[in-house]
């Protein structure tokens, strides 16, 4: 398992054709890929399971826990991005609820576009 980071302090200025916004980097692929957007409510949970090829969870809103295959969860939150390679256990659940966008490709690579987060909570 490994953590990332997607919000706007790790992102870059875009000036280009008169724009001016931040844009911080999540994945380019040349293969398919499944995205999805998913809403935990209070108390609400993602079983621990096996990943089915590499996944990269992008929270949103909220916060809440992952785990791997240990018993030992890590706290997350809006702009923490975790990875899971194909095979690894792992599990997601809030308290207070959560929004997470979930991207699963063969071809994720997310340490060529985000930087590794270094303040990692563990419980």
């Amino acid at each position: 398992m490994e953590f990332y980071r997607f919000d706007k302090g790790s992102g870059k200025n875009i000036l280009q054709f008169n724009s001016d916004f931040t844009m911080s980097r999540i994945l380019n692929t040349e293969n398919t890929a499944h995205i999805g957007c998913m809403y935990l409510e209070e108390n609400g949970v993602i079983g621990y399971h096996q990943a089915v090829s590499p996944q990269l969870l992008l929270i949103m809103n909220g916060e809440g826990y992952v785990r791997g295959d240990k018993e030992e969860y890590i706290k997350v939150q809006s702009g923490d991005a975790v990875f899971w390679e194909k095979d690894e256990w792992h599990e997601t659940k809030t308290d207070t609820g959560l929004t997470a966008i979930v991207i699963e490709s063969q071809e994720l690579n997310p340490s060529k576009f985000m930087p590794l987060k270094k303040d990692i909570v563990q419980l």
